[in-house]
């Protein structure tokens, strides 16, 4: 008998080791995802600086195709903490982990921030070698990647005057009110759905498929609402004298504004999840 409960015991262990690893690894990746995504905005302005813009979206979708890659990849380990829920029969036992992801999100984005201005520096060197090389294999060489580490300009400390230039005047409040309930819905939405398929288990499939459509609709909101709104905004910037630092400026909040989405998430990852459910059940009933 005492041997079953050492068995019970340590079988247990390493079930929640195996978890605390996994949750671990999600959240490293969460980190890099959000804080690459959010650092595409300093290649924007490395382009606006050196008047490469068409250069400098081409280096931008490249590096956004890699990061929603590796999201990619992300998914079926967060999967494996919904079957583990689904396993023991507390569903709410996933609810803690998906906090802890959606929190990385936030540390990734926060990062993000701290390394705007080093990265903007880094940035115009990119730009300049993907016009050179034309590949972003051929950036990554070893060459380019020495030149990097021993290059102590590009790093640039955050200063309290560069917090105080990013005042909010002349930012259209708009454009961060959307890039902030966007952010929070593509944030929120794959672990929302997740939670569903343990809410309504019988729907569960209909859950899952109704992840396309939500962050498809994110997609829209954000070509149709932000992107015409930021083209416009640069497209004025180079026609100004002070274009660069409106620019700066701009930038520095829509990362602002994506980090408050990030919270915001917090905030949308149960009521979106009964909201799936409830539209899984629905769509069943009226299909069915």
């Amino acid at each position: 008998m005492i041997w079953f409960i050492l068995d019970d015991t340590i079988e247990e262990k390493r079930r929640r080791l195996t978890m605390d690893i996994r949750l671990l690894i999600i959240i490293i990746f969460t980190i890099i995802i959000h804080a690459t995504e959010t650092l595409t905005y300093s290649i924007r302005l490395g382009g606006i600086k050196l008047s490469r813009i068409l250069v400098a979206m081409s280096l931008t979708g490249i590096i956004l195709l890699v990061s929603r890659t590796a999201n990619m990849v992300q998914g079926p380990l967060v999967g494996g903490i919904v079957d583990a829920a689904k396993a023991t029969g507390d569903i709410n036992m996933v609810l803690t982990p998906f906090r802890y992801i959606l929190l990385s999100a936030s540390i990734g984005t926060l990062l993000a921030l701290f390394l705007y201005p080093t990265f903007t520096k880094l940035s115009i060197f990119m730009i300049k070698r993907f016009e050179v090389d034309g590949s972003i294999l051929n950036i990554m060489k070893v060459t380019n990647i020495q030149k990097l580490r021993y290059t102590k300009e590009y790093i640039t400390i955050p200063r309290l005057d560069m917090i105080h230039r990013l005042r909010i005047g002349g930012i259209p409040k708009r454009i961060m009110l959307i890039n902030m309930v966007v952010t929070g819905i593509y944030t929120a939405c794959v672990l929302s759905t997740l939670y569903a398929t343990l809410l309504v288990p019988q729907f569960a499939t209909t859950s899952n498929q109704l992840t396309g459509l939500i962050n498809g609709i994110a997609t829209i909101l954000l070509t149709v609402l932000l992107d015409p709104q930021i083209a416009i905004l640069t497209e004025r910037s180079l026609q100004q004298e002070n274009g660069v630092e409106t620019m700066t400026k701009t930038f520095g909040w829509l990362m602002i504004s994506r980090f408050l989405g990030t919270l915001l998430a917090q905030v949308f990852l149960i009521p979106f999840a009964h909201i799936i459910a409830w539209t899984s059940s629905l769509l069943n009933s009226l299909l069915g």
